[in-house]
């Protein structure tokens, strides 16, 4: 019997009917192995002994990896199948190193579908596990514990908010940014004037267009009305010019792509949309076979492979229409951040159309696969041609303009179109010989409008044109500012917390570069320099590391001495203090004077049912309840049961970040802590009660 491990047990189904009763297909549930929380300041790092890791198999995955362990036994070949990504790759890394198979020997399956053509291609040509991607992950993951405990302590001990990362800041600090634009934005006054004029019996809307020769502004009613004044009857055709436009298909999606325009049409925000993808991609039961329906779905190329193309989407395309549809196959430049490992998400098949898989899926997964499938058909479909016609009349000095366009030929359109673009609308014959009569005129007063707050789909894009994270990251570095009560989203729209913002300002006052989006992209650099060989793990983490530690330093320092105002009592400043409740303010003249104030409110993003002002998170001898803002004039304080979520929040906050070993597999708002019970030492979710989660501590040396 031959062992092949995947991440997903969805996925061992599929693959196990495609490979036969010689192979058994098991699954590693994810990573077995994760860095522990020993040795100097629980990073579970030593960074004396060149950064070496210490690796421990979390109590969760003891009987995973033991029932891996005997399957191994009993196999004469072993095939490691994990996902085809960094992250991928140091899972089978690791499950080598666990089940101790050669590394250099083992047999890695890459595939980027699941179909029966793409495994059997994959267990053809194995591969070996490729150590430059593992490092790569390995540096990130040290980077991420690194910054993530020493910044998170940081920020819980002197400003009061929970936690900072390398990924996180950077894209809460562009969230918090959009925020002050809008804040500061000044709506300017203008005003639009058009008039109307009937040609071949249809009424065409003209916009004015240019006083005397410049550009028209109208920032006044009363020079709305001069120019109103000045309009006459008739008007001249002076200009009308006619062009053909061709207009190229979109490239298929890439994962931040999918993400936003599955927001724009159908409202998903990115965690809906990449469950929804990988539901697609581990394969769904379509017609009585289960299949995977969709490639790979972290990806940042748009190029598709010739295989699909030439064997696939052409002869499809022949079917349904004509040679005239075909395109070609395109490969496009790469743009500065992409690693182009995978080709572009697209369907592993075209007869598996939209109108068929619906029958068989969730509507979720119907209207993304629908989605995907047109976008990659498309992209391998002919140019539209789209005649378009602009036409410029003049009367006493004022030049307004029409324009219309119409398709010459649908192209790519016939099944996919942009609902952003304007319907088109044809202008009706027009001759500069005839006169055309004014058959009415209005005034129209508009401001300027500021910018738009981001959707979860914008923040995405501006992710990926800054570099910062990667397609795999973008979904849960959103859910993380969520999480963290960083941002709140309403319908997908983002709108930074009082925490936010006073994090973000926090660590640009003491520490510019963590929320640098700059800084960011460039450590992503860094590790796509490891990945393809490039730099060593151990230059890139020495290069990152004395930098970090002593700007880390100059934060504290700055931080901790940071006046919080004037103490109202004796005039000298107020600094930040700590307690075993947490952080509060108080004056710096202690013991002579003893004034502190209340501990600072969290906004929890919901109204009071009584008189309708914010809900807010308020300690009290070290308990937390949830109470009116308008407090003392409104007393409404939130039931027990409603508030335990944010009880258990408010004591997740008060710990050290120092001290998390990782997030709580099972609830995911909370972090696993080193806890002392009555006979020996575990792991347990800082949510309790609410969340009783728990794992033993392997001894040391298990899981090495």
């Amino acid at each position: 019997m031959k062992l092949v491990i995947v991440e997903s047990p969805n996925k061992c189904v599929t693959i196990g009917k495609y490979l036969g009763s010689e192979y058994k297909v098991v699954a590693s549930k994810g990573n077995i192995r994760d860095l522990s929380t020993r040795g100097k300041g629980g990073l579970g790092i030593d960074i004396d002994n060149n950064f070496a890791p210490d690796y421990v198999i979390p109590s969760a995955k003891r009987k995973v990896v033991d029932d891996l362990i005997k399957e191994k036994s009993k196999a004469s070949e072993v095939y490691l199948a994990t996902d085809p990504d960094r992250e991928g790759e140091a899972i089978s890394w690791h499950l080598a190193q666990v089940l101790k198979l050669p590394v250099d020997k083992t047999k890695r399956l890459e595939f980027h579908e699941i179909t029966k053509e793409a495994i059997d291609e994959a267990i053809a040509n194995p591969t070996t596990i490729n150590l430059s991607l593992v490092n790569a992950q390995e540096t990130r993951r040290m980077y991420d514990r690194i910054i993530g405990f020493k910044l998170s302590g940081l920020l819980q001990s002197n400003v009061g908010t929970p936690s900072a990362g390398r990924v996180q800041s950077a894209a809460l600090k562009m969230v918090v940014d959009n925020d002050a634009e809008i804040n500061s934005f000044v709506p300017e006054e203008y005003w639009v004037i058009t008039i109307e004029t009937t040609v071949e019996g249809k009424k065409v809307k003209l916009t004015l267009d240019k006083i005397d020769g410049k550009a028209a502004k109208i920032k006044s009613k009363e020079e709305a009305e001069a120019i109103l004044k000045r309009i006459g009857d008739e008007l001249d055709l002076v200009d009308l010019s006619v062009k053909k436009v061709t207009k190229a298909p979109p490239f298929p999606f890439v994962t931040s792509s999918l993400q936003q325009e599955a927001f724009r049409v159908f409202g998903f925000k990115p965690e809906d949309t990449q469950k929804y993808a990988q539901k697609l991609f581990e394969g769904l039961d379509v017609n009585g076979e289960h299949v995977g329906l969709i490639t790979y779905i972290r990806t940042d190329s748009t190029r598709l492979a010739p295989r699909f193309f030439y064997n696939h989407a052409k002869p499809y395309i022949l079917e349904i229409a004509d040679e005239r549809y075909v395109g070609s196959l395109r490969n496009p430049k790469s743009k500065d951040h992409t690693q182009d490992a995978h080709e572009a998400i697209r369907p592993t098949g075209m007869h598996r159309t939209p109108e068929i898989v619906a029958k068989y899926v969730s509507p979720g997964c119907a209207k993304l696969y629908k989605l995907i499938y047109n976008r990659a058909l498309a992209s391998c479909m002919s140019s539209a041609i789209i005649e378009q016609t602009t036409a410029t009349f003049m009367t006493n000095g004022l030049s307004f303009k029409a324009s219309g366009s119409y398709t010459v030929f649908d192209g790519f359109t016939s099944v996919y179109k942009n609902s952003e673009e304007d319907d088109q609308k044809s202008l009706p014959k027009l001759d500069k010989n005839k006169k055309y009569m004014v058959s009415s005129s209005s005034s129209e007063q508009k401001f300027t409008k500021g910018p738009d707050r981001f959707s979860e789909a914008k923040l995405v894009k501006m992710m990926e044109e800054k570099g910062i994270g990667r397609p795999s990251t973008y979904a849960t570095t959103i859910k993380t500012l969520k999480d963290r009560g960083y941002v709140t989203s309403s319908k997908g729209i983002l709108t930074p917390t009082e925490n936010g913002i006073k994090t973000t300002k926090a660590l640009e006052e003491c520490f510019k570069e963590i929320v640098s989006t700059e800084y960011t992209s460039n450590m992503e650099n860094d590790l796509d320099k490891i990945a393809s060989g490039e730099e060593s793990k151990l230059q890139a983490l020495n290069d990152f590391y004395q930098p970090f530690m002593k700007k880390f330093a100059e934060a504290t320092d700055i931080l901790k001495n940071k006046p919080q105002g004037i103490c109202p009592k004796c005039g000298k400043p107020l600094v930040m203090k700590n307690s075993r409740y947490g952080s509060f303010i108080a004056c710096s003249n202690y013991p002579s004077c003893d004034y502190k104030e209340p501990k600072p409110v969290t906004d929890l993003g919901r109204a009071c049912p009584l008189c309708g002002k914010p809900l807010v998170e308020r300690k009290s001898k070290g308990k937390t309840f949830i109470g009116c803002s308008g407090y003392p004039s409104c007393h409404y304080i939130e039931e027990k049961k409603k508030a335990i979520k944010h009880v258990a929040t408010a004591k997740k906050e008060e710990i050290d970040p120092s001290k998390y070993v990782k997030e709580c597999p099972r609830c995911h708002t909370g972090h696993l802590i080193v806890k002392q019970g009555r006979r020996a030492s575990f792991l347990g979710c800082t949510n309790f009660p609410k969340c009783r989660y728990h794992e033993w501590i392997e001894k040391k040396g298990n899981g090495k």
